[in-house]
């Protein structure tokens, strides 16, 4: 037993000059030789489009599905590469790997996402090819985002090749997930509260876990922000913020549903942005607000919003959502945090248990209740059967069994992100991957060629008060001319 607990706490090596490479050059290669295998274009992409078009009596162009879900993608794209990545950046000394590990691990991400979600939705089982559009796009970045959420728990504390390896995993577990709730379990999730959010947090928080750090304390130094790295990260929450509607209603059935889901989840979100600062304010000394809340808290009424946000769950009750969601975000981040930290070993850097973990279990399970409350005379039956999709072999679901369904659902999620964030956590423990000791984590230059700082210069003319108390080092009195 001595002998494996030596092997697990071996001196850390952080040198992925071989490992690296290799795992980027292979797994890509791989990408290449799989998506010749099995990707073709769908009969939207495709040069047949317009004997398509004519066989399906449609008018124009302008009804290929690209130009109704472009938009969408645009903007989920935006989110993925840009939000999630600058989010990241509010620790002082790791925004190259904030924004740039983000970047590698969701671009390897949606290759291998394609695959797994085509070969679980669109796979042709006569010509052995997965058909891709314009949708599938899409939802590769949703499931990319699962893994870009653990990341957030793991930031600073892991190498470029453990993400990788994370994001292997994550999107596998995603898209096996995913299909057992949208498909077997017949649940309704356009914004991914549940197989995003609930998984995604619980995948990273039990990854964080099984790689407790007992010294990272020694880098504590390094895991706070300054000044300019959280005005970084608040650009990444103004992406997120602004794009959250078209997260949520990005795959919704075009028309009512579609719009239905922007309304409510632009509502939620403006409502959690008031309970989030009111939180914040409270909480700490003088009524002054913590950008870590608004930073974060803010966006937690979007993802809470993401199961719901196609059902009539009214303007009203998006706004009860989003208010609720602001308190409980932000009273994580002031008490829920430390304690998981002290008490449970929990290491969760940015804070994706209040954020993603927690909002999205409340989501999947808001989802259940709202769906268990729908009826034919609120609905209509067109309009439940359009909803609920009750079709096919779903055709004699009522409303209350769907919503039982919906909790199981979001049950489901939380187990996928627990038990496999254990077993990824456990592969991530072995000493082959390169990830820095404990007294060197949340630092960019261990992975990264970081310029070297400028020289600072004491200014000249001292004038103002605060600039006294910024350098402490210059005695002399206001408006005083510095002596050479």
């Amino acid at each position: 037993m001595g002998n494996c607990c030596d092997f697990f706490n071996r001196q850390k090596n952080t040198n992925v000059r071989v490992s690296l490479p290799a795992v980027c050059f292979v797994w890509q290669i791989a990408m290449i030789v799989l998506f010749g295998v099995f990707i073709r274009y769908d009969e939207e992409s495709d040069t047949h489009w317009e004997e398509y078009r004519i066989a399906h009596n449609l008018s124009s162009d302008i009804e290929n599905d690209f130009y109704f879900r472009y938009p969408s993608f645009q903007d989920v794209h935006v989110m993925i590469f840009v939000g999630f990545g600058f989010l990241m950046t509010f620790l002082r000394r790791y925004s190259f790997g904030g924004v740039g590990f983000n970047f590698l691990i969701a671009a390897f991400g949606l290759q291998w996402a394609l695959l797994m979600q085509g070969w679980f939705h669109s796979l042709n089982l006569e010509t052995g090819k997965i058909t891709i559009g314009v949708e599938s796009l899409i939802n590769a970045d949703f499931c990319c985002a699962g893994s870009l959420i653990a990341y957030g728990a793991l930031l600073g504390k892991v190498s470029p090749v453990q993400l990788m390896v994370v994001t292997l995993f994550g999107v596998t577990l995603f898209a096996v997930e995913e299909y057992i709730i949208l498909s077997l379990l017949h649940c309704r999730d356009a914004g991914g509260s549940m197989v995003i959010h609930a998984f995604g947090g619980y995948y990273g928080l039990a990854i964080s876990w099984v790689l407790y750090r007992p010294n990272l304390h020694l880098s504590k130094r390094l895991s706070a922000s300054v000044y300019h790295s959280d005005v970084f990260a608040m650009i990444g929450t103004l992406f997120l913020w602004m794009f959250w509607p078209s997260f949520n209603s990005a795959i919704t059935d075009h028309g009512d549903g579609q719009h239905r889901a922007a309304i409510n989840t632009y509502l939620a979100l403006a409502s959690c942005v008031l309970t989030s600062v009111a939180i914040s304010s409270m909480f700490q000394n003088r009524g002054k607000l913590d950008m870590v809340h608004i930073q974060n808290a803010t966006l937690a009424g979007g993802v809470a919003m993401g199961t719901a946000a196609e059902f009539l769950i009214t303007p009203y009750g998006s706004l009860i959502v989003g208010f609720c969601c602001g308190i409980i975000s932000t009273f994580g981040y002031v008490r829920v945090t430390p304690f998981l930290e002290k008490y449970l070993k929990l290491q969760d850097t940015c804070g994706v248990h209040n954020l993603h973990a927690v909002p999205g279990m409340l989501g999947g399970f808001i989802g259940a209740i709202v769906a268990a409350a729908a009826s034919e005379e609120v609905y209509g039956r067109e309009g439940l059967i359009s909803v609920f999709d009750f079709e096919g072999d779903f055709a004699d679901r009522t409303p209350g069994t769907q919503g039982g369904f919906q909790a199981a659902g979001t049950c489901v999620a939380i187990a996928f992100g627990l038990v496999g964030g254990a077993i990824v956590g456990f592969i991530l423990r072995f000493p082959i991957w390169g990830d820095p000791a404990d007294d060197n984590c949340y630092d960019d230059e261990v992975y990264w060629e970081v310029p070297e700082e400028e020289e600072t210069i004491p200014p000249i003319l001292e004038y103002n008060n605060h600039m006294i108390h910024k350098h402490q080092d210059i005695s002399e009195s206001n408006f005083s001319v510095e002596q050479s």
